[in-house]
C-alpha cells in the first residue's frame, strides 16, 4: 500500500477511528448546472444521506415526499417510503442512463448517480485499503502555489462510482484537495473535484464545500460553470 494512503488516512482522521464507526448521516444543500441540464433542477437541493461505511449503501432522503426515501446498492437503486415499501425499482441501474448527455433523468437516474457519488465521496480515502482497490502514486504538481501528491485509484468492479481509474490530489498537510474522474453515466466527458473548507466531524475530517467543473482535453479546469455544487451542513458518525 503506497505511503501516500497512509498519510492521507491519517490526515483525515485515522482509521482506527473511522473503523469505530458503522455509518454516517450527512445534511448538505446541492445545486449546480448538471441538475438543470438533466430537468432536475432543484433536486436533493436541502437533503440528508445516510451512508454505510463499511459496505456500499446510500439512502437520500426526503426524496420529493417526507415519506419517501432511496435506497443504493451497486447493482440495485429503489425509492422506498421509510416503513421500506418500495415504490420504484431498478436492477442494474447503470444500463439504464441514457447516451444522450442532453437527455433528462427520471428518478431512478437522480437516486442512482447521487447515491453512489455521495457514497465515493465521504469514504475516501478510506476505502483505499480495502480488498480489490489499486493505488499508485503518480508525480506531484504544482496548484495553489502548492505542491500536491496524487494518487491514481483503480477501483474494484464491484464498487459502483464514476469510473474505475480516478486521481486524487493531496496538498501538504494530507488533506484530499482535488479529485479527478470522467463520471461516465453522463458522458460528458472529465471532471475535477475541488473539496475545501474542511471540518473535524466526530475525529474525521470532511470537506464542507465541494465544486466540480469541466476539465478540457489539454488539462484546463473550466472554472466558469459549477456542474455540481455541494455544501455540507452537518455531519454525524455513529
Amino acid at each position: 500500500m503506497p505511503d501516500l494512503i497512509t498519510t492521507a488516512i491519517e490526515a483525515h482522521g485515522g482509521l482506527d477511528r473511522y473503523n469505530s464507526y458503522s455509518s454516517a448521516t450527512v445534511h448538505f444543500r446541492l445545486d449546480g448546472s448538471l441538475w438543470r441540464l438533466k430537468g432536475r433542477e432543484g433536486i436533493l437541493s436541502h437533503a440528508a444521506v445516510r451512508l454505510d461505511l463499511h459496505r456500499q449503501h446510500a439512502s437520500h432522503y426526503p426524496f420529493f415526499a417526507n415519506n419517501l426515501r432511496t435506497s443504493l446498492t451497486p447493482e440495485r437503486v429503489a425509492v422506498e417510503t421509510v416503513s421500506g415499501e418500495v415504490e420504484a425499482e431498478r436492477l442494474n441501474p447503470r444500463a439504464s442512463f441514457p447516451a444522450d448527455v442532453t437527455a433528462p433523468w427520471d428518478d431512478l437516474h437522480v437516486a442512482y448517480f447521487a447515491g453512489y457519488a455521495m457514497w465515493t465521496y465521504l469514504t475516501s480515502p478510506f476505502t483505499f485499503g480495502w480488498d480489490g482497490f489499486k493505488a499508485v502514486e503518480l508525480s506531484p504538481v504544482t496548484e495553489e502555489e502548492e505542491i500536491w501528491r496524487r494518487l491514481q485509484v483503480t477501483f474494484p468492479d464491484h464498487i459502483a462510482t464514476h469510473c474505475r481509474e480516478q486521481v486524487f490530489y493531496f496538498g501538504p498537510n494530507g488533506l484530499l484537495r482535488r479529485h479527478d474522474y470522467t463520471p461516465e453515466v453522463i458522458n460528458a466527458g472529465p471532471a475535477a473535484h475541488y473539496p475545501s473548507e474542511y471540518k473535524e466531524f466526530d475525529g474525521i475530517m470532511l470537506p464542507t464545500r465541494r465544486r466540480v467543473f469541466r476539465l478540457g482535453e489539454n488539462g484546463a479546469v473550466a472554472r466558469n460553470t459549477e456542474l455540481v455544487a455541494i455544501d455540507v451542513e452537518s455531519v454525524l458518525f455513529t
